[in-house]
């Protein structure tokens, strides 16, 4: 009944709206799409596809656009979970909350669903601190994630700044074993997400997208969408 809590989305990002991360986003297409386009094949040929993949890196580096394009590109629902809300929402039930997520995962399959934050949700337990939501929460999700039948049409991406922070026993083979680095962005896919960033603006001639990229290292997906809005408000100022 109260299935309507957890919310689903069709997600509209696409991969060319995702500058670089060729590798990252091919990577994923073997292991999200091709197991819920070809479950068939991976039968034939007897191998089990994995329940799920953890993306990490600093913040604001494309993982949850990279989640929502692989939704949208494999044509499945997308049920999108942020760790901490989950907590604060399901209040003195959380357990309850993952165990609902996951109902609805399955009535809608093939269906991902994405965890953001992980490591609020699942934390490393060190014996002192572990309060008994913890330990019920950790339960309940590798409770849920071992019932997910083999190709059963639900795939799991969780996402986090702070590996180091997570569970191990949520990392351990047959959960969300595979491990996916979401790097900084090179010289040449700072270029390539300034260009989708900046494909609805005209420039004067003294504006340079390449002098750009050679002053930004080091910089995010999300930091050089930063950078072009402001430019944008700066030009509204003038």
């Amino acid at each position: 009944t109260h299935m309507r809590e957890v919310q689903i989305v069709i997600p509209n990002v696409k991969w060319n709206d995702i500058g670089g991360l060729t590798e990252t986003k091919e990577e994923l297409r073997e292991v999200v799409e091709w197991p819920l386009k070809y479950p068939d094949k991976f039968k034939k040929i007897g191998i089990t596809p994995k329940k799920g993949v953890l993306l990490y890196g600093v913040a604001g580096t494309g993982k949850t656009m990279l989640a929502e394009a692989i939704a949208s590109e494999s044509q499945v629902n997308f049920i999108p979970v942020k760790g901490p809300e989950i907590l604060s929402k399901w209040v003195g039930e959380s357990e309850k909350g993952i165990r609902k997520i996951f109902a609805r995962a399955r009535t809608a399959s093939p269906s991902i669903v994405y965890f953001d934050e992980i490591e609020a949700l699942i934390p490393k337990r060190t014996g002192s601190d572990a309060t008994g939501v913890t330990d019920r929460v950790i339960s309940q999700m590798l409770t849920e994630i071992d019932g997910i039948n083999r190709l059963h049409d639900v795939i799991i991406i969780a996402s986090t700044n702070r590996p180091d922070l997570v569970d191990e026993a949520l990392l351990r083979p047959g959960r969300i074993d595979l491990k996916m680095y979401v790097p900084h962005p090179n010289e040449l896919e700072r270029l390539a997400i300034l260009e989708i960033q900046t494909k609805f603006m005209t420039f004067t001639d003294d504006v340079s997208l390449n002098e750009i990229v050679s002053l930004t290292d080091y910089y995010t997906g999300a930091d050089l969408s930063a950078l072009v809005r402001e430019a944008g408000l700066n030009s509204l100022r003038r």
